[in-house]
């Protein structure tokens, strides 16, 4: 299986989830090496990922045995899944950067399987999961699973983070923990009066070095930061109890020849069912959404450019199905995707899933040659280090996240069901919750009625749906004959019932004599439709307007007079002025009051643009709206054919030029974009005339596009490509061609050159396709080393993974 692949680094043009996989697509054949090949797959490895395994496994080894000790498992159970998780999750998975293993987030769900079914069983219940995680790859669901609502996910991991934390402080304490959290606490106060000192001492040292060791000021710190803080907190307190000969449990790893393999479940069959689905759940989650986490992590990771292929998804749930089944066989815990060692994994600067797999075969060396020094840490290290990745996993920064959402009843409800009656059936409360609170804003609608000044004022607050139309029909039908009135609409929905109601009054009022001017755009209502305008040139005008806050505001779309569909064309300047004047009009009375803090703010200010943005200047390409960005976010400079000369070769037009080095060294913007499109008007022209000298003005412009017809027919250059689909037609493969040519074309300006050279800038390839409404970054195919592609991307809400 390929993945789609973009280049690291991209600057949030809209926000975006894991890219979807791209098929791989034929290229031209006989065509020599590309430049710039990805990293190699093979072996020997990289010095980088070769580095990145090692401090992988640094962190793998203690917590992959303080998560067995956390389930009740036996502690080579999670030496077992860590290698697995390297070896088969690592080789077979989507994600070439994310690590599996044994997970902190199924610690509560393996350690309840244990105590009903048996170790034996629940290593076979994860083979089970794992058939299942297969037939969901093999479905190509995965991306359905990240449509859960963010609060269930994150109220699920709060909730489990609690439940082991409580579990593990018995341990700490010296004592042993409960089967439940309530049982937990019940027994606290008990274990408080009983405390074990030389387990407490160990680990209170294990948690102080665990948080300290990475605020080590000075040069000496940055130097010690290096090893992980996870391996220097288990042997600071190996070293410091063998030292001091303390007398308190320590980690026993039996003889391998007596290690327990998968047994056949036996119980009833819904709740064998039921531990399957819940396993399969809570693994196939926290993966994509590990996955997802990742490939933030690699975008914004500092440094030049790299080629890391993004995650395909369904075939990241395929690997984990795969390592949960060899995992559960072998009589190891659950795997899952795990963020504190994938992080790791991205920050210690591994190019390609050679390091995650290196991991695991450490991990093996050290299960069959360290059993002698793994015996000599104590348990209560491992339960100290385990309860502390349990606390980070009720982030703040979800709290915070689900409270400027309003989601915080959905959180707290999930968290509260996890601890007190389970994962799957925490979910499922979260998810109830989630949508009942989506339908309770959907109808939540507020109208009022009022006069001022002989105008009657109809304000719609909220979604206006179906449920709504009574209470809009009582609320206009108080509007009198003849009179004049402003209906405003203040949401982001409208269907299709409250619609024709609305238009049905609209048409009834006016014919009666009276004014209707509706106000807000929602769902095809433009601002400012006036009754009085002639019966051919009232209709839908399509667009969108962001809520109050919003830094992205669109107002206008097309409208049937207005030169495209059915209807007269405004002919005449005065139809045009009349126009214009009615978007002044509309954009001071409902856009300026959105935007004029923003604005404000920017005047006082100056410009401070992160991006150059270069483009066509065509009339169909809205930077603002294909890139959901606001005032002061581009630096936009737009010409026809989004060309940009050779130096040099200007011919006394300096203006690109100059935009180029202004923004570069004067603006100081950290990425430039060349965007193309669509039904490109230059690129027909270049395909039209060919090479030929122009004598116009446009003509002499477009000779800098020669390049790309040249790289156009060059048989020994690659082919660009659309994600999933060869190009229409030769025009649309110019345009595709034609952003790649500009690209490098900016590589020569000496600005840009300085600044990739010193790691301060990106480059970026995007192409709009206006008929689909759908936008495209340049990328590159997983196997293949010389193909380009230009992947879609979907707007989605961010995500995060548990720490």
């Amino acid at each position: 299986m390929s993945s789609a692949c973009v280049p690291t680094h991209p600057e949030p043009l809209s926000p975006a989830r894991a890219g979807a996989p791209t098929p791989r697509s034929t290229t031209r054949a006989d065509r020599p090496p590309h430049p710039a090949t990805p990293p190699r797959h093979g072996f020997p490895p990289d010095g980088a990922d070769l580095s990145a395994s090692v401090a992988v496994f640094l962190i793998a080894l203690p917590l992959s045995l303080g998560i067995a000790l956390a389930t009740g498992a036996p502690l080579q159970a999670g030496l077992v899944a860590a290698a697995v998780g390297g070896l088969v999750a690592g080789r077979l998975g989507g994600c070439p950067l994310q690590v599996s293993g044994p997970a902190a987030g199924l610690t509560v769900v393996t350690a309840d399987l244990i105590h009903r079914y048996g170790w034996r069983a629940t290593c076979g219940i994860t083979v089970l999961a794992g058939l299942a995680q297969l037939g969901l790859g093999c479905l190509r669901v995965a991306r359905t699973a990240l449509a859960v609502s963010p609060a269930v996910v994150h109220g699920m991991l709060a909730g489990i983070g609690i439940t082991i934390a409580v579990a593990q402080l018995h341990i700490v304490l010296g004592g042993s923990p409960q089967s439940s959290v309530l049982a937990n606490i019940r027994a606290l106060p008990a274990q408080l009066a009983h405390l074990h000192p030389a387990a407490v001492s160990m680990s209170a040292l294990t948690l102080a070095l665990l948080l300290g060791w990475p605020r080590i000021p000075g040069r000496p710190g940055e130097l010690l930061r290096r090893v992980p803080a996870a391996l220097v907190a288990v042997a600071g307190a190996t070293a410091t109890a063998s030292l001091t000969g303390l007398a308190l449990p320590r980690v026993d790893l039996p003889s391998w020849s007596s290690h327990a393999l998968a047994g056949l479940p036996e119980g009833p069959v819904l709740g064998i069912a039921a531990a399957v689905l819940t396993t399969t759940l809570v693994c196939s989650v926290q993966s994509l959404l590990g996955a997802v986490a990742v490939d933030k992590l690699v975008a914004g990771r500092p440094g030049p450019q790299s080629r890391i292929c993004r995650s395909d998804l369904d075939r990241e749930l395929l690997g984990q199905g795969a390592a949960n089944i060899v995992s559960g066989a072998l009589g190891g815990l659950p795997v899952a995707g795990v963020a504190v060692r994938s992080s790791a994994n991205v920050r210690s600067g591994a190019v390609s899933r050679n390091s995650t797999m290196l991991h695991g075969v450490l991990v093996v060396v050290a299960a069959l040659l360290m059993v002698p020094v793994l015996d000599l840490i104590p348990l209560a290290s491992l339960a100290a280090l385990v309860m502390a990745v349990g606390i980070q996993m009720v982030s703040l920064h979800h709290i915070r996240t689900v409270t400027r959402h309003r989601e915080v009843l959905v959180y707290a409800v999930t968290t509260l069901g996890v601890v007190l009656l389970g994962v799957l059936e925490g979910v499922v409360l979260g998810v109830a919750v989630a949508v009942g609170l989506a339908l309770h804003r959907l109808t939540r609608t507020r109208i009022t009625h009022e006069e001022k000044g002989g105008v009657h004022h109809v304000h719609v607050t909220g979604q206006l749906t179906f449920l709504a139309v009574p209470r809009l029909s009582r609320a206009l039908h108080l509007v009198p004959q003849g009179a004049d009135a402003v209906v405003e609409l203040d949401g982001s929905f409208m269907d299709h019932a409250a619609y024709e109601s609305l238009q049905d009054w609209r048409k009834a009022h006016t014919a009666q004599g009276g004014s209707a001017e509706l106000t807000g755009c929602r769902m095809g209502v433009r601002s400012a439709e006036y009754g009085h305008r002639p019966e051919h040139d009232r209709g839908p005008e399509y667009g969108h307007r962001a809520e109050p806050g919003s830094r992205a505001v669109h107002r206008r779309g097309p409208e049937p007079g207005m030169g495209r569909g059915p209807g007269p064309r405004l002919g005449g300047s005065a139809d045009a002025g009349h126009e214009l004047a009615r978007g002044i009009s509309a954009f001071q009375r409902d856009t300026a009051p959105l935007v004029r803090e923003e604005l404000a703010r920017l005047a006082r200010e100056g410009q401070r643009p992160s991006q150059l943005f270069l483009t066509c200047a065509d009339s169909r390409l809205v930077t603002s709206m294909i890139t959901s960005s606001g005032p002061g976010d581009l630096f936009v400079v737009r010409n026809v054919g989004n060309l940009v000369p050779l130096p040099g070769e200007e011919s006394g037009d300096d203006s690109v030029a100059a935009a180029i080095e202004y923004a570069v060294d004067v603006l100081k913007v950290r990425s430039i974009t060349v965007c193309g499109h669509s039904g490109c008007g230059a690129m027909q022209a270049l395909l039209t005339a060919g090479s030929g000298a122009g004598t116009t003005p446009l003509g002499r412009w477009l000779r800098h596009g020669r390049p790309s017809l040249a790289r156009l027919a060059d048989d020994g250059r690659p082919w660009v490509r659309l994600a999933g689909r060869a190009p229409a037609d030769k025009g649309e493969q110019l345009c595709l061609t034609n952003v790649v040519q500009q690209l490098e074309h900016l590589r020569a300006h000496d600005s840009v050159a300085r600044a990739l050279t010193a790691g301060e800038l990106e480059l970026h390839g995007m192409y709009f396709h206006v008929g689909e409404a759908q936008a495209y970054l340049l990328g590159r195919s997983e196997g293949d080393e010389e193909g380009e592609v230009f992947e879609g991307v979907p707007g989605a809400e961010e995500l995060h993974s548990p720490a």
